[in-house]
């Protein structure tokens, strides 16, 4: 059974991302938002904003323009989704021996693969604008997971949103408020530099405690309990996330 769905996720992947080579704007589109931010972040707004910190600011800043960039990406998966629904796609799945899960999953990894590649687009264009660090490939591999569940995690959102929609706009609008989370976060300035009521959002959501932990690995410092609230929010989103679209997929199909 485990090799039958994991047979058919590997088909329909396949599908997906032959998809997106034949329109690579998609992947252009989600990079291009994120190295605007940095180019005006860094060159127009990086010389008047205090971190308190002796880096660079486009070290400081780089972990919040991951974010952003996954945030981004995982539109393109509701909107896909999206598609295949109005296209009736799923319904001739249902009339095939696939594995049901497998409709889902594949979406699910290739909007992984997609991202990984937005995301070594723009931390290539940030080392070209002097993003340094001295991390250990321990270090590199604890972002990697961390950016990996983060995608993940998102994803599933995507995939709700995707089977809720009503029109394409609305399967992609969902994003917005994700995309806009890390500008009240520690992401650009440190959270202490808040209003009071703003400061505790920004300090308690869990865009923060992501970013601290990506920023402490790429500084090498010590990462110390925001590691675990990081994960703890990517692990409870993940699994709430994929509960429920599961559940919705299941009754739509029905």
């Amino acid at each position: 059974m485990t090799t039958h769905v994991l047979g058919d996720t590997g088909v329909l992947t396949g599908r997906s991302l032959r998809h997106i080579l034949r329109s690579p704007d998609t992947i252009i589109t989600t990079a291009v938002t994120p190295i605007a931010l940095m180019l005006l972040f860094v060159y127009v707004l990086g010389g008047a904003i205090t971190t308190g910190s002796d880096e660079s600011y486009v070290n400081y800043m780089l972990p919040g323009i991951l974010l952003i960039t996954i945030a981004s990406g995982i539109a393109y998966t509701s909107f896909r989704l999206f598609l295949d629904l109005q296209g009736g796609i799923f319904e001739r799945f249902q009339s095939m021996p696939i594995a049901r899960s497998s409709v889902l999953w594949a979406h699910v990894f290739t909007s992984l693969v997609a991202n990984v590649v937005s995301v070594a687009i723009v931390t290539g264009v940030a080392l070209i604008m002097g993003f340094r660090t001295g991390a250990s490939v321990a270090a590199w591999l604890a972002v990697a997971a961390i950016l990996i569940l983060f995608t993940l995690a998102l994803t599933w959102v995507a995939v709700i949103a995707g089977l809720t929609a009503k029109t394409i706009d609305g399967a992609s609008a969902f994003s917005y408020p994700l995309i806009f989370l890390p500008f009240i976060s520690s992401a650009f300035v440190p959270t202490s530099s808040m209003p009071g009521p703003v400061a505790w959002f920004a300090e308690n959501q869990p865009v923060t405690s992501i970013v601290n932990t990506i920023r402490a690995l790429f500084a090498e410092e010590p990462v110390g309990v925001e590691i675990w609230v990081a994960l703890a929010w990517l692990v409870a989103v993940f699994v709430a996330a994929y509960a429920v679209a599961i559940a919705m997929y299941r009754r739509k199909i029905s």
